[in-house]
């Protein structure tokens, strides 16, 4: 997105590295594809679509709107993100992986059906969601968000929806400005637990305790995703929470043991936020260590 930008290719160098690790040697390796256009259309219209490929630059920078820029390679970029959530998708249903995490950039969780926004230009979670019912029979989805902004695009998108929740913790008052507890959804299928700037990770897990994880038990879904933002660290630039990496691990785990209980296991965890690359890095080694049922330090 251009020179100085937060939302920059060092984010995901700084993943790599830190999954390099010895200890994340047994870990099924993906690239990821190209989403077919059918998955993006379950949640983006035609329309939207070609939008994006007319603002497309040949060369240089274009803005779409004060955060969010395309270059040449970028719209490509967004194609494999959302191919990385379809593929995760296909590989835990179907057996092949027990769980996912997709380690892509751009993020989603701002895009709405018809607008991109905050760095975002297709929902990634959503395609996922969306991809999980069509192609596998699923009949609830759980999206659970843990980045420092509001995912309004997916809960715009999950809006009127019975059969998908969202449950999203987040800073607020704060950037995009929407995630109050009062915004519920058509059919209660919305679940906002906002926290004040400067929460520490036993305020973060004091709302996963008491309004997150028992509406995600009590939904008993078939399938859990997570919108892994990691911009709720202390040391993150752009947020203004305090949690550090041993907060990311913990939730992870106590996800696991629900999806377990309810859902043989399977979740697939999208990256979202996180812009200390350092900060970043460690998180995710402590969501990814979760993931594979791993206990200890993260930066050990």
């Amino acid at each position: 997105m251009g020179p100085g930008h937060p939302e920059r290719p060092e984010r995901l160098r700084a993943i790599m590295q830190g999954l390099e690790q010895a200890r994340f040697a047994s870990l099924i390796r993906l690239s990821a594809p190209r989403a077919e256009p059918e998955a993006l259309q379950r949640v983006h219209p035609q329309s939207y679509l070609s939008a994006l490929e007319r603002a497309a630059p040949r060369e240089g920078y274009a803005a779409l709107d004060a955060d969010t820029l395309m270059c040449p390679k970028t719209l490509e970029a967004a194609w494999r993100a959302a191919g990385g959530a379809v593929a995760a998708v296909d590989e835990v249903m179907s057996g092949r992986a027990d769980n996912a995490f997709v380690a892509v950039r751009p993020p989603g969780h701002h895009a709405g059906a018809h607008n991109p926004m905050g760095f975002c230009f297709f929902n990634n979670i959503a395609v996922a969601a969306r991809h999980a019912e069509a192609a596998h029979g699923t009949e609830r989805v759980a999206i659970v968000d843990f980045d420092v902004h509001h995912g309004n695009g997916t809960q715009e998108i999950f809006w009127a929806d019975e059969t998908t929740l969202f449950c999203s913790t987040h800073q607020a008052p704060f950037y995009p400005g929407t995630g109050g507890r009062n915004e519920t959804g058509v059919h209660d299928t919305i679940v906002n637990a906002p926290l004040l700037a400067g929460s520490t990770g036993e305020a973060f897990k004091e709302a996963l305790a008491d309004r997150i994880l028992p509406r995600v038990r009590d939904f008993a879904p078939d399938l859990i995703l997570i919108s892994a933002g990691f911009d709720a660290h202390e040391r993150d630039p752009l947020g203004g929470l305090r949690l550090r990496e041993a907060d990311f691990g913990d939730a992870t785990k106590r996800l696991m043991e629900i999806a377990d209980r309810r859902c043989g296991g399977r979740i697939v965890s999208m990256l979202e936020g996180g812009y200390d690359v350092d900060a970043l890095s460690r998180s995710v080694n402590a969501h990814v260590l979760a993931l594979m049922g791993v206990s200890g330090d993260a930066n050990t």
